[in-house]
């Protein structure tokens, strides 16, 4: 999925940064109660409790205390994982609006890459990691709402949100709709059955939805295979100089904005066997 991604409209800055503040305050509280607990736990007198009123295992309180503060830690996992989105597509807002309305279809490229490089290094990952994460806050910020909103509220991890980026992929926007509420809202008509996302594994829950889809696709998975196998090929093009290349297709999303959709990556250019 790492590639060329879209980029939210400008507008949405100031919201994206309110949602950011709004999730930070929320791990700060969850934080601190967690502090509070595990200090209450750990050294009773300090938290202002007499240990020998209390005629429990202390030793089991420590190992509840300790399984709970996992599960609220991985909580906050997620809530911080949707900040970072929040940021990230607040980021990548704020460039698009300080960017030349009327700018060439190279110079979009450039920016492009210059906003990719930069939040690699922000987040000391590569830069197709980064592009990646990009195009993920992007589609999470503005066609999955239902997904981010769980995210901010702990009730699934980041790696279901990831799940629901990929298998919404290439689905009309009302069935992205009906495929999050059908998952992530247990009170809809005809909602998913059994435990509820965030209780399923990464790997169990990847396995329903992927079912599901494939249940409820208006086409085939067999049509829809012939259809991508006909849309992507590699050329070998032989150049005057005795060099070659082999320029792969690759999708082309117009950015928002822009009125042209960015180029094609350049071509690979590879020696070929006999000189010129």
């Amino acid at each position: 999925m790492a590639g060329v991604f879209v980029i939210p409209r400008c507008h949405a800055v100031g919201v994206e940064s309110t949602a950011a503040v709004e999730a930070l305050e929320a791990i700060s509280a969850s934080a601190a109660a967690l502090a509070a607990e595990l200090r209450r736990t750990a050294e009773p007198r300090l938290a202002g409790v007499d240990p020998l009123a209390d005629q429990s295992n202390p030793l089991q309180q420590i190992a509840d205390a300790c399984l709970n503060g996992l599960a609220e830690a991985a909580g906050m996992e997620a809530r911080l994982a949707a900040v970072k989105v929040h940021l990230g597509a607040g980021f990548a807002a704020a460039e698009v609006a300080m960017a030349t309305p009327d700018a060439s279809v190279q110079e979009q490229s450039v920016r492009q890459m210059s906003l990719t490089a930069e939040v690699a290094g922000a987040l000391t990952v590569s830069e197709g990691a980064a592009a990646r994460f990009l195009e993920e806050s992007s589609r999470l910020s503005t066609d999955l709402p239902l997904t981010l909103a769980a995210l901010g509220s702990g009730t699934i991890s980041w790696q279901h949100g990831r799940i629901m980026c990929d298998e919404t992929d290439g689905l009309e926007p009302g069935a992205a709709a009906a495929f999050e509420v059908h998952f992530l809202d247990p009170d809809a008509p005809g909602a998913a059955r059994g435990c509820a996302a965030g209780e399923l594994t990464p790997a169990r829950f990847r396995a329903k939805v992927r079912y599901w889809r494939e249940r409820h696709h208006p086409v085939s998975i067999e049509t829809r295979h012939r259809n991508s196998a006909k849309d992507r090929w590699l050329e070998y093009v032989p150049d005057r100089d005795g060099m070659a290349g082999s320029p792969p297709t690759c999708r082309r999303i117009r950015l928002p904005g822009s009125g042209t959709a960015p180029p094609p990556p350049a071509p690979c250019r590879a020696r070929q066997n006999r000189g010129p």
